[in-house]
């Protein structure tokens, strides 16, 4: 996996992942209008003919870009993946509460598909191979097997977060200040 750089609209708000090379097209055509975080490349050109000075591009891990989102963050509804889920619950199962390696772990539906369940955020919780097969096509009221906690739809910064397994110190910390309060993610 290579660096990535957390790509911002001039407002502040995540817009994505990008490769260092796709920022240096930004850096290039004049559409960073701020940066934030470290220094994490610098990428030289030629030598100018006329001044003799090489070109350079230093890449930030964090750019704001010019442009207006045509999007309400408000209204995104991040995709669901068994990665973001588990990451979202913190790859802790929702029935016995115990601690699993992804490999382990199950997306849970609450509400199962044999009851007209849905699969969306609402809907789903991580749980262990063996309460997933215990709790079966019941829900966890007829299985008797409460939740030890709730599902939540995660927040554009919260999805930014569970997209990107590489995310630097400083991107961390930006995204972090954004969280809700009530976010798994804090600890």
């Amino acid at each position: 996996m290579s660096l990535k750089v957390l790509k911002l609209s001039a407002q502040g708000l995540p817009q994505s992942w990008i490769s260092l090379e796709h920022a240096v097209l930004h850096y290039a055509s004049g559409e960073v209008r701020w940066e934030a975080g470290a220094q994490v490349a610098l990428f030289r050109g030629g030598t100018n003919a006329i001044t003799g000075l090489v070109s350079e591009i230093r890449v930030n891990s964090i750019i704001g870009t010019k442009g207006v989102p045509n999007i309400n963050p408000f209204d995104l509804r991040p995709g669901l993946t068994n990665e973001k889920l588990f990451s979202r619950d913190r790859n802790i199962c929702a029935y016995c509460g115990d601690h699993f390696h992804e490999h382990d772990l199950t997306r849970e539906h609450i509400i199962p598909f044999a009851q007209n369940g849905r699969d969306h955020w609402m809907n789903v919780v991580t749980a262990c191979k063996s309460c997933n097969h215990k709790k079966a096509n019941r829900t966890p009221e007829q299985a008797r097997m409460p939740l030890l906690y709730t599902p939540y739809i995660p927040s554009l910064w919260e999805d930014f977060i569970l997209r990107n397994r590489r995310i630097l110190a400083d991107q961390m910390e930006f995204l972090m200040a954004h969280l809700p309060r009530h976010s798994r993610l804090y600890a």
